[in-house]
């Protein structure tokens, strides 16, 4: 298991998804990805749709209310890789689990992955 501090889990748990997302596109557009690609894979993940996002950005969510009025996909587990220097199957506390998840997806968008392989179909 990857150990992740309590400070760090605390840190992300009040981080807001209005704070993160502004960065997720641009991440995506800077290399050739669109908007709707990474609605598509935040969708994915947590069953939100646009309007739900753009709520949850209005109301400045924290991640870990994020997290908990998401439904997680079933194959979320099958998310595997490292980032921000762990590795997201080992860590260790269930919503920087999330949001690890979360940014791991990202990353593949912006890497050019196929889309099936990110939603992993």
């Amino acid at each position: 298991m990857a150990i992740t501090s309590d400070k760090h889990n605390e840190r992300i748990a009040k981080m807001t998804f209005a704070s993160v997302y502004p960065h997720y596109i641009t991440k995506v557009e800077k290399k050739g990805r669109t908007k709707d690609e990474l609605h598509e894979v935040i969708s994915w993940l947590t069953g939100f749709t646009v309007d739900d996002l753009n709520q949850l950005i209005n109301d400045k969510v924290t991640f870990s209310d994020f997290f908990n009025r998401a439904n997680l996909h079933p194959n979320a587990n099958l998310i595997k890789g490292v980032i921000c220097g762990y590795r997201v199957e080992e860590i260790d506390n269930k919503l920087t689990q999330q949001v690890r998840y979360l940014d791991k997806l990202v990353d593949e968008l912006a890497k050019g992955k196929k889309m099936d392989k990110i939603l992993r179909n």
